[in-house]
This record gives C-alpha cells, structure tokens and sequence, in this order.
C-alpha cells in the first residue's frame, strides 16, 4: 500500500505539474509578454503558484490514474483538464486570464515626488509594472526592500 501511495503521489505531482507549465505558458505568451512585461517565464512560474489548487490536483490526477482502475476515464479527465488550461494558448483568454491574476486596477502608487495613478499590471520580486492613466503608458516602479 505505501508503494501505491508514492506512486500517486508523483503521478498527482508530475500531471499537476504538466498542466500547471502550459496554463503559465498561455498567461507568459499571452499577458506578459503582449504587455513587454520584462520577467522570465521561471520567475512567474514559480513566485505564483497557488499551493491549494496544486495540491488538489495531485490528489485528483493521483488517484485517477493510481487508485482508479479505469485507465480510459482517468485520460479523459486529464485530457479535458490539458484542453481547459490550454485556453490560455488563445491570445484573448491568456490576457484575461492573466488579467484576473495580476492587474489590479485604481491603485495610486507615489515614488519619489510622483504620485501615479492607474493599474498595477504585474507586482515582480523587485519591480512593479504599472500603467499610468495619465500619460497613458507603463511605467516600471522599484519596489522598496
């Protein structure tokens, strides 16, 4: 029985895993980089990952795929999971997507004597990218350590 939970455990892990790569690569391609937001794919994969939703689905995709003793169900389940993260691979459901997890809007943020007014479009370790209603264009903040 211990060798059957190990097994689910990194079966649980490596699916979660391979769905969570593609769901960050749509919102990467599609949010990140349409906004020429300067952050590595590694950096936003790894600074926002939602521990909750991951573990649930190593115990789903553990179970479906060890426990479950119907192989044909369990890769049907996972195939429409690989097909709804894939959604974000569509350039206006990757914005949106990355638009529900990251902007933030009517945010006033003051750096030095300016005060900035608008959304914040992405918060990054060191940087804050945010959009500027009045001039109307990014302005890349230093966050205060």
């Amino acid at each position: 029985m211990g060798a059957k939970l190990g097994t689910a455990l990194l079966a649980g892990i490596f699916f979660t895993f391979f769905l969570d790569f593609f769901f960050f690569l749509g919102v990467f391609l599609n949010y990140i980089r349409a906004l020429e937001i300067d952050v590595y794919y590694n950096i936003l994969f790894a600074d926002n990952q939602n521990l909750w939703l991951y573990s649930i689905g190593i115990l789903l995709f553990g179970f479906l795929f060890v426990f479950l003793n119907n192989t044909k169900v369990a890769t049907i389940i996972f195939m429409v999971c690989f097909a709804l993260v894939n959604v974000t691979m569509i350039p206006s459901f990757g914005l949106q997507a990355g638009e529900m997890m990251f902007k933030r809007e009517n945010k006033i943020l003051k750096e030095g004597g300016h005060t900035y007014i608008g959304s914040i479009m992405y918060e990054g370790r060191d940087k804050i990218w945010f959009y500027d209603d009045e001039i109307n264009e990014m302005v890349i903040l230093t966050k205060e350590r």
